[in-house]
């Protein structure tokens, strides 16, 4: 990668539903670059009502990376997201002094920005007798188990999150250790400027947006598009919000009614549990998602 001029990654963050795509890509088009979405689930290309992708029309408009690039069959982590964004941030610099990456996945944006603890591989079909006990008894006793084993894991938000959990039972039944003990201690060095952003909204103003979008997707098909990947709800991406209460509905659980209740009350929830998430890190410069010119101001203030 040349070291002149600089690089830098600007990322976008904040909940769902707050606006980052179409901030993101008026952001791409004013600085002429590419956008790589950090969204956990928009990977997949059997997913797309759920995931609340792109619209075919907004995904024209600006080239984007890590969209439909995988298929809901294959386990796609966030190491491997890590090393795949910088393999692709090290092509595109040549061309672009400037890249967008944008998504709700704090996990996945911290990978790229941050870098990853160097955890152990599970041992052979551990991962996947995991996620079946997770279907099958639930989070919580997963949860209980795992305070019994590392207090500060359970101790830590990432206690609420089930792929956490899983990864920190992984670790500790492979390596006989807590996963606190791989935990790295400083941010991995990298070889581009930063630029971190993150949006928020008027609390009852996401809300609404979120109870809105929810209410399209039934629309548009959401418990069709559930039905149609079922052989793979036990994948981590059908393990989350939007997906899992589907299912319930699907296996009699409740009714459509409770169905929808759910799916707007558990949004919320995750749209509250990411806002605390990224104000955690400390590291993001917070602003109101129709402040478009306020953002493009303070990066161009940066990079120009």
């Amino acid at each position: 990668m040349p070291n002149s001029p600089k690089k830098y990654l600007v990322t976008i963050a904040g909940p769902t539903a707050v606006g980052k795509t179409s901030l993101s890509i008026r952001l791409a088009k004013d600085l002429n670059t590419e956008i790589i979405s950090a969204d956990s689930r928009q990977f997949f290309r059997e997913l797309n009502i759920g995931t609340a992708k792109p619209s075919p029309e907004e995904l024209a408009t600006v080239p984007h990376h890590f969209i439909n690039s995988h298929s809901i069959s294959e386990t796609y982590s966030a190491g491997d997201f890590e090393r795949d964004v910088l393999a692709l941030l090290e092509d595109l610099f040549n061309t672009h002094d400037a890249v967008i990456m944008t998504g709700g996945s704090g996990f996945y944006v911290k990978a790229v920005t941050h870098g990853l603890d160097d955890l152990p591989a599970p041992l052979p079909g551990l991962r996947e007798s995991l996620t079946e006990r997770l279907t099958v008894e639930g989070l919580a006793t997963l949860q209980d188990e795992i305070r019994k084993l590392d207090a500060d894991f359970a101790a830590s938000p990432e206690i609420a999150n089930p792929q956490r959990v899983l990864r920190a039972l992984e670790v500790f039944y492979t390596a006989g250790v807590p996963i606190s003990q791989f935990r790295i201690k400083n941010t991995r060095e990298r070889p581009f400027e930063q630029i971190n952003i993150a949006l928020d909204r008027d609390r009852a103003e996401l809300y609404q947006r979120i109870d809105d979008r929810m209410d399209i997707m039934l629309k548009d098909g959401l418990v069709e598009e559930a039905k149609s990947v079922i052989e793979f709800r036990s994948h981590h991406a059908l393990q989350t919000v939007g997906y899992k209460e589907v299912y319930g509905f699907l296996d009699g659980q409740y009714d459509e009614k409770e169905m929808t209740r759910l799916l707007k009350q558990n949004s919320r929830r995750y749209a509250k549990r990411q806002l605390t998430w990224f104000r955690h890190q400390g590291n993001f410069e917070w602003y109101n998602a129709d402040e478009y010119d306020r953002v493009l101001a303070q990066i161009k203030e940066r990079i120009i």
